[in-house]
């Protein structure tokens, strides 16, 4: 662990950089049996800190205890779902293509490849999640998973947890006699320790979760190098919402319920939080706001996860607001006694093309809804705000198919499409997509939960006709590990024929 003040900054982070890669050269080489193992020690030593973890998180987060012992759960899941996909092994995406020296006009050589890691990892931690998007989160245990020595950089929002979080891998490094700097920690509020780990020339990616400008300039620094590397940067959403026609008809008080729930949970502190709905113009949207903004106005509200964030709320939801063309149903709340106070806003599809004001993500309990003329408008206002993790489709059936065309543009603007449910919650499992088009991440291809999101780590790498005793186990004719593997366009569980 290191702690810079930016006195010695260079140094004690050219020191780190050069540990981990020696490390790095070293954990690469451990079998998965033995990743798999240090993974789940590591989950076990969280585990074990108990309720002193979750005070300390609670302390410094404003995070009530019941959401945080969730996430902690969450935390560790995740950390033994990487153990169980490094023991089963077909991650690696082992392909084989036996040589045929006798084809004609030419012989095909032997050719057979395997994902590889890229090398040490620079993850970021997340203030909005400080576990499960932070030390030990799903980037450290999918870098871990992948191969790859790690580097997190804390969030001064919740150090201390951070800390504590750090000792518990330091214990599980020891105990399953892993190399000892493949995991370090970092301390440091200023943005130039960000920028020197980003681009020292041994940081081979890097993972962060946050906002525009801080992910859009970890890229740009990336970018800088001699040698670009890639950076995964979530970057937020306003998650759009439509409302269909005969839904709101029919379903309105049902509607209200869940999306005044969505739209507070957690304070709004959510990547999925819905920022952004759009219906047509109708008696019975106007039913839904002017109920959406009753029911909101029961919501007791707390504050926000630190100062710099609540801040940062107010002036950007002040922002919104203060546009010409937007306005309240009522004025529910008033800022005041640093507690955040949520805020149901609308203004009219035109308003809402013609100033880019109102694209802007507003990270906390607030939502705009744009009141369009009819559905080409609708769809105009839908599609300008491209590159979302999520959009959802609320409707009937009657809805999705007098609207197909329409929703067939979702695959376009996001990277999950929900039906008739609110974009809050993320299930941790393989099919989940968590990532979008940019600005909602740097990499579209990618996604950031499940164990899909090994593949940030990795690369492919080729052999051709190369010697059996110098191939990768995994690799090999007569395969030890009994892997899954595409053999001449067969999968395969065990020796090649």
């Amino acid at each position: 662990m290191v702690t810079t003040k930016n006195a010695t900054l260079t140094a004690s982070i050219d020191e780190v950089m050069m540990n981990v890669l020696n490390a790095f050269n070293e954990y690469k080489k451990i079998l998965p049996e033995q990743k798999a193992n240090f993974l789940e020690t590591i989950a076990n030593e969280i585990e074990a800190l108990g309720d002193a973890l979750i005070n300390q998180a609670c302390e410094e987060t404003n995070l009530p205890a019941t959401r945080l012992t969730g996430e902690r759960a969450r935390t560790t899941m995740q950390l033994r779902m990487f153990a169980a996909m490094v023991k089963e092994g077909s991650w690696v995406e082992a392909s084989i293509d036996t040589a045929i020296p006798d084809r004609k006009p030419t012989p095909k050589p032997d050719l057979r490849k395997m994902l590889f890691p890229l090398g040490p990892v620079i993850v970021f931690g997340a203030s909005n999640f400080p576990f499960a998007y932070s030390t030990a989160g799903g980037d450290t245990a999918s870098a871990l998973a992948a191969g790859c020595s790690v580097v997190v950089k804390a969030h001064p929002a919740h150090a201390k947890t951070s800390q504590m979080v750090y000792e518990a891998i330091k214990t599980a490094i020891e105990k399953c006699n892993m190399p000892a700097n493949v995991f370090q920690h970092v301390h440091d509020e200023g943005f130039k320790t960000g920028k020197d780990l980003v681009q020292h020339p041994a940081t081979a990616a890097v993972g962060f979760t946050g906002s525009l400008s801080g992910g859009k300039a970890l890229y740009d620094y990336a970018n800088e190098r001699k040698n670009p590397i890639p950076v995964f940067s979530e970057m937020g959403s306003i998650n759009p919402i439509i409302f269909f026609p005969d839904t709101l008809e029919k379903n309105n008080e049902a509607l209200v319920k869940m999306y005044s729930g969505s739209v507070t949970l957690g304070m709004g502190q959510f990547c999925t939080n819905p920022g952004l709905m759009l219906a047509i113009e109708s008696d019975a949207l106007n039913i839904f706001l002017k109920n959406l903004s009753e029911e909101v106005s029961k919501f007791t509200p707390s504050k926000m996860l630190h100062e710099g964030i609540q801040k940062a709320y107010v002036e950007k939801m002040q922002k919104a607001l203060s546009q010409k063309g937007v306005d309240v149903i009522k004025n529910i709340f008033h800022q005041s006694n640093g507690v955040a106070y949520p805020k149901i806003a609308f203004t009219s599809g035109e308003t809402f093309l013609q100033n880019p004001t109102l694209h802007e993500e507003v990270f906390g309990p607030y939502s705009l809804m744009v009141k369009c003329k009819d559905i080409n408008e609708l769809k105009r206002v839908w599609m300008s705000v491209r590159g979302q993790l999520t959009t959802s489709l609320m409707g009937t059936d009657k809805d999705f198919n007098e609207y197909k065309n329409i929703i067939e543009e979702a695959k376009t603007i996001a990277g999950r499409i929900i039906f008739n449910h609110p974009p809050t919650g993320v299930e941790v499992c393989p099919s989940m997509m968590h990532g979008g088009p940019y600005p909602a991440t740097t990499d579209s291809r990618f996604t950031a939960v499940g164990i899909n999101s090994v593949k940030r780590w990795v690369r492919p790498v080729c052999f051709q006709n190369c010697p059996e005793y110098l191939l990768p186990e995994e690799l090999k004719n007569n395969n030890p590990k009994k892997i899954w593997r595409l053999v001449n366009n067969h999968f395969t569980n065990g020796d090649v024929a």
